[in-house]
């Protein structure tokens, strides 16, 4: 049923037939899918953070602004915590992962995000830029969530932490930095009209371009091949106009950190919160890092080989 903060935003002179929910999110925000009787259809949102909202409105506008395909907000509750956007298609590209037209697509999708120069990140929320802070904040969600939830695992702590603060060092000294959308990944693109739109937004901050890029094409679910990543990372550094070179030297680092990341999620979603999509999640993810990782930081190293 929807919210009365809701109903208040709808539109008066059309009659709505039917508020579906959208389902899978892994934030605590809601969403209804709304169908019209003019033929209209909306997304509804109830928000659980007023900033985190107020970040979505904002970088919305930026992003349509410089063309780029995100929603755009039609209507906002008075408290700002609910608020109407348009539909941007019912399919995400993680149904659709068969056609590499679409993947080329996002991966140009992602480079136009890069190029938006216009952004006040004092507006970002929950932080203005990817910091060493932010860092160990993701790092020690894979620590907490994921190692220590882990049944029969004992850890060596300040072996760990030597690794995290050499990962971090690695991850700092990158750049180019642009705006990091943070969770770029095929279920955050949807397709409307034979192309791609990003939906999930409102946790970018500045940052390394690398993690996007690592973020999409080593989601642990799509299971992109190796042939197939290595062709859309070139494909990224010809539409961005990037060093490639520079690129691949860089993105290993951002690979493993994004990993450790989701994994942290994946932990918690999965292993506390019983979210299955979570827990079928951490088999493809762990062997993704076991690829992924290297002696460079020798006590992840060793852990993986367990």
């Amino acid at each position: 049923m929807l919210p009365q903060e809701i109903k208040n935003l709808l539109p008066w002179d059309v009659d709505l037939l039917s508020a579906d929910p959208i389902g899978g999110s892994g934030s605590n925000r809601r969403y209804w899918r709304l169908h019209f009787s003019s033929g209209l259809e909306l997304i509804a949102t109830e928000g659980t953070v007023r900033e985190e909202n107020e970040a979505f409105f904002y970088l919305s506008d930026c992003f349509r602004a410089a063309d780029v395909n995100v929603p755009r907000v039609v209507a906002v509750s008075p408290d700002r915590m609910a608020y109407l956007q348009t539909s941007v298609g019912d399919r995400s590209l993680f149904e659709m992962l068969d056609r590499i037209d679409l993947i080329e697509k996002s991966m140009d999708l992602l480079a136009s995000v890069h190029s938006v120069r216009a952004i006040d990140y004092s507006r970002c929320y929950p932080v203005a830029e990817m910091d060493r802070r932010s860092i160990m904040w993701d790092l020690n969600y894979f620590k907490y969530c994921f190692l220590k939830t882990s049944p029969g695992l004992t850890i060596d702590e300040p072996a760990l932490e030597d690794d995290f603060e050499r990962l971090a060092d690695d991850l700092l000294s990158s750049g180019p930095k642009a705006f990091m959308v943070r969770d770029f990944q095929s279920r955050n693109v949807m397709i409307k009209d034979n192309e791609p739109w990003l939906i999930d937004f409102q946790g970018g901050r500045l940052g390394p371009v690398y993690y996007d890029v690592a973020s999409f094409l080593w989601q642990a679910r799509a299971g992109f091949s190796p042939e197939l990543r290595n062709a859309m990372v070139s494909r990224y550094c010809r539409a961005a106009g990037m060093d490639e070179a520079k690129f691949r030297r860089e993105l290993p680092a951002f690979v493993i950190f994004r990993l450790l990341q989701v994994l942290g999620a994946y932990g918690f979603r999965g292993r506390w919160e019983r979210k299955e999509h979570f827990l079928a999640s951490i088999p493809p993810a762990l062997a993704s890092l076991a690829e992924a990782i290297t002696p460079r930081y020798p006590y992840l190293y060793r852990l993986m080989a367990k």
